[in-house]
């Protein structure tokens, strides 16, 4: 039985809306809290709630093919590129990370072989990838305009950034297609023990360079305690399990979409809650990522077999 449109309604809140939210979260924990550090804090916490849901629900976690697939998705998915985009940020600044990591769209549709025949057969859904893309460029021009002089060996942080968006495209294929065939990965333990291998991979990390070292809990604000607690919640727990979900019902492509959309929420808020002006141009923006994401979403449902 398909899904209810209901469902997968809330399902695109998440990712494009909760998960455009954690831009701002994410900045203000960065104030008191290492970035290696928080990705070992945010997704062990979320990881180990997850397994205790599951453990409440009654499935099996410890099942070999379902921990080995998970952790290759988990690492591949959420450590490599959240890794990457702290360590490029090094060379290049935000608004140019912002812009290079919303090609993760672009890759996915060039990346999903098995959908090339329904995704290129549709200008609508090409043109829409594409015309995203120029969307969030056009979005974050004025700041990249602007920074262009802070940035220090830019085509290194580009091709960092160009392989952690290559790496959660195919992170994304993988749990699309060789996670959601299994029937063990169908509830959220498949999404709980991605978190868990993303959190061991990220406390190593913080280990060796001595992240860990440099949390104080008690120096730690509460804003950043609370905005923990939300990227844990809303931003792992919901938002995530939402987009591993999505990824079984609906063309990856179009479930790509939240690249685009994700900068516009975080602009949104900027300009909300951090008093930032909206720009003519960043309207411009705006209006084309609209447009690409109703171009994408304009596509017919897929059969069921393909969704599965």
């Amino acid at each position: 039985m398909p899904p209810s449109r209901l469902k997968i309604a809330a399902a695109y809140f998440m990712i494009y809306v909760v998960w455009g939210s954690t831009y701002y979260f994410i900045g203000v924990c960065l104030r008191d809290i290492p970035p290696i550090a928080l990705g070992a804090l945010r997704f062990s916490a979320a990881g180990a709630a997850l397994l205790l849901i599951c453990r409440l629900q009654g499935e099996k976690l410890f099942r070999r093919r379902l921990i080995m697939k998970s952790a290759v998705s988990g690492i591949v998915l959420l450590f490599v590129d959240q890794a990457v985009i702290m360590f490029a940020q090094r060379f290049v600044n935000s608004s140019l990370v912002a812009i290079v990591a919303s090609s993760t769209a672009v890759w996915i549709m060039l990346l999903d072989v098995p959908m090339w025949k329904r995704t290129f057969k549709s200008a609508a859904t090409v043109a829409g990838m594409l015309a995203g893309f120029v969307g969030v460029a056009l979005l974050y021009a004025e700041q990249l305009y602007s920074d262009a002089h802070t940035i220090r060996h830019g085509e290194y942080g580009i091709l960092l950034l160009t392989g952690g968006c290559i790496s959660w495209a195919c992170g994304t294929l993988y749990s699309k297609y060789r996670c959601s065939a299994e029937e063990e990965t169908d509830g959220l333990a498949g999404a709980a023990w991605q978190m868990a291998a993303a959190s061991a991979a990220f406390a190593v990390c913080a280990l060796v360079c001595g992240d860990f070292g440099d949390v104080t809990p008690t120096a730690v604000s509460a804003s950043a305690w609370a905005s923990l607690a939300y990227l844990v919640t809303f931003g792992s727990m919901l938002a995530y399990t939402a987009y591993i979900w999505l990824l079984k019902v609906r063309p990856a492509t179009e479930v790509a979409t939240h690249a685009y959309v994700n900068p516009v929420v975080a602009v949104a808020i900027g300009a909300g809650l951090g008093g930032e002006q909206v720009t003519p141009v960043q309207l411009a923006g705006l209006a084309v990522i609209l447009l690409s994401v109703m171009l994408v979403n304009k596509r017919k449902p897929e059969t069921q077999t393909t969704e599965k």
